[in-house]
């Protein structure tokens, strides 16, 4: 099979186009011929060796496609079966081998780039809007970088669950998007200052929670928009990783929590993950929720999706082709 390989950590051409063996399931596992893949900013930290993973591998933590053979275990999936996963990292190839109860079945009505470019975000929107802050109707929740794939997500399901959402992007056109996807509000950060923004869109009362999957550059300012006790949820760091902090920082802007959760540690059992993607793909597939696929790329050309990526050239979300 084709695949993207990691010898070294580094830039984007540190993956390598090259043939390796198709792997054969183990006992649990499902072999998938691999359809569509989601590419996500963990795949940068692996690739860089932010996140490091032992080396050689195939990056990549999100695929929708066909199970093609499964191991003598396996009872919940068969060949022929439509699925997709994430957090299974090797995504980047023709053929993946996973262990079946990661896999959750793709509806008929869902096509396998839909279905691929929701696993990895939809799960995230879920966890950090269920879980690490249950979000409730009437309170108000900041978004960053709303215009891309996880801000659309989060900005609609945040509406289907009745909060406000004030969004913010990095142009005018990215604004506009953000504001035809539903946000209530939305700030051009480059040329405006988004507390400021906040504090007048609020009455200068902050906002209940900042979801900030951008880190480094809007961190404190994040932490500023906030109401006493309010939430700061930082779940991605794309500009960079924020700098160490005294938490005493949190007490003197409002007595402040802050959490920094992954989408692994929400799926820790079966049910747990049925529960999230049961609900997902549902708000899917009656167009609930809108997955914006902004572009697509051939598995070859994945280096050319991560400099895009990391470059700010991308809106909603990007795939790979095999």
């Amino acid at each position: 099979m084709k695949a993207m390989q990691v010898s070294q950590p580094g830039a984007p051409e540190a993956m390598q186009y090259v043939d390796l063996p198709t792997p054969e399931p183990k006992a649990n596992e499902a072999l998938v011929k691999i359809e569509a893949i989601g590419v996500n900013f963990i795949d940068v930290y692996h690739r860089e060796g932010r996140y490091k993973l032992p080396i050689p591998f195939i990056p990549g933590s999100e695929m929708a496609g066909t199970v093609e053979k499964v191991g003598a275990e396996v009872k919940t999936v068969k060949p022929g079966d439509r699925v997709a996963q994430t957090g299974v990292v090797g995504t980047y190839a023709d053929y993946q081998a996973v262990p079946a109860d990661r896999l959750v079945k793709v509806p008929d009505q869902l096509d396998f780039k839909t279905a691929a470019a929701i696993m990895l975000q939809g799960g995230t929107m879920h966890y950090l809007m269920r879980s690490t802050f249950p979000l409730k109707a009437g309170e108000t929740a900041l978004v960053h970088a709303a215009a891309g794939g996880m801000g659309l997500l989060l900005t609609r399901f945040g509406k289907h669950i009745g909060a406000k959402i004030i969004g913010t992007a990095g142009s005018d056109e990215k604004v506009k998007m953000a504001k035809a996807n539903g946000a209530d509000e939305a700030i051009n950060y480059s040329t405006q200052d988004f507390v400021a923004e906040v504090k007048r869109i609020t009455g200068g009362k902050g906002v209940d929670v900042v979801y900030d999957g951008v880190g480094k550059t809007t961190f404190e300012g994040s932490l500023n928009c906030l109401r006493p006790r309010g939430y700061m949820v930082l779940f991605g760091g794309a500009s960079g990783a924020v700098p160490p902090f005294d938490p005493l920082l949190l007490t003197q802007k409002g007595s402040l929590f802050l959490a920094r959760p992954s989408l692994a540690h929400h799926l820790l059992t079966r049910e747990e993950l049925e529960w999230r993607f049961d609900e997902i793909l549902k708000l899917v597939a009656n167009g609930t929720l809108k997955v914006h696929i902004g572009q697509t790329y051939k598995l070859a050309d994945a280096a050319q999706a991560h400099r895009d990526l990391e470059g700010r050239k991308t809106t909603g979300k990007s795939l790979l082709l095999p």
